[in-house]
């Protein structure tokens, strides 16, 4: 029982990495400049993997079982909260992506975010995230990296705060699902680039971006289309003619 414990223990610890994560992230973003916010968004990267694999090792440890005293779920959402929102959205804020009066635009998201993580069923009995699953991070690491005109930025953050509220569903892609081993194996691929993309000289930056963006999208895509999908059949059982079908047989 004493190992099982400390296993327990050391699978929360390694949830709670994500939290130093977002300590040094803080301090990066404070500092300013493109080598400190690269940097910060090589943090992001890091408790994003963090964040991919605790609740699988979690599992392996049992850790609701050998330590019912302690919410994990709440660590998590603590730690989430920091590095897929409040961060991000600082640097937006600390690398002026919404110079000047546009910056209260920002409270947007942060309290859209709030909401989202804050309702008791953002993610569905079935394995899915409802509605835009606060993943700031991503936002800002392309905002930033590819410097479209405000504008476009400020349309972006706009447009991802409202689809908080919108009850779409979004691939949960650690938790199984359709789709769940190619984006699983294309997301470490994602990850790795941005890593490097991130960490690396500035030269082609932009290009390597533009070719990364291929994978968000095409996650964006898939949670859209399971939703139309979804949408269609519920539509469709409560459709008269196919409950007089139903009756009918």
């Amino acid at each position: 029982m004493p190992v099982r414990r400390l296993a327990a223990w050391l699978v929360h610890s390694y949830t709670a990495a994500g939290l130093v994560a977002a300590a040094g992230m803080a301090v990066l973003i404070v500092r300013g400049g493109d080598d400190s916010f690269r940097w910060a968004f090589a943090l992001m990267v890091a408790a994003t993997a963090i964040d991919a694999t605790d609740g699988w090792l979690a599992r392996k440890a049992r850790v609701k079982e050998v330590l019912p005293e302690f919410d994990g779920r709440t660590l998590d959402d603590l730690t989430d909260f920091q590095t897929y929102t409040s961060m991000p959205l600082f640097l937006i804020w600390r690398a002026q992506i919404l110079p000047g009066a546009l910056a209260w635009v920002l409270l947007l998201p942060l309290l859209a975010s709030a909401y989202g993580f804050s309702r008791a069923n953002a993610k569905t009995a079935d394995g899915f995230f409802l509605g835009f699953p606060s993943y700031w991070n991503v936002v800002a690491f392309y905002l930033y990296v590819l410097e479209p005109r405000v504008a476009v930025s400020l349309a972006v953050i706009v447009a991802f705060a409202l689809l908080t509220f919108v009850p779409a569903r979004y691939l949960y892609i650690t938790r199984g699902g359709p789709f769940s081993t190619p984006m699983l194996v294309g997301g470490a691929i994602w990850a790795g680039v941005t890593f490097l993309l991130v960490v690396g000289p500035a030269a082609e930056r932009k290009t390597l971006a533009r070719v990364s963006l291929i994978y968000p999208l095409t996650y964006l895509v898939l949670s859209w289309v399971v939703t139309f999908s979804t949408l269609k059949s519920q539509l469709s059982s409560h459709n008269p003619q196919t409950l007089n079908k139903r009756v009918d047989s």
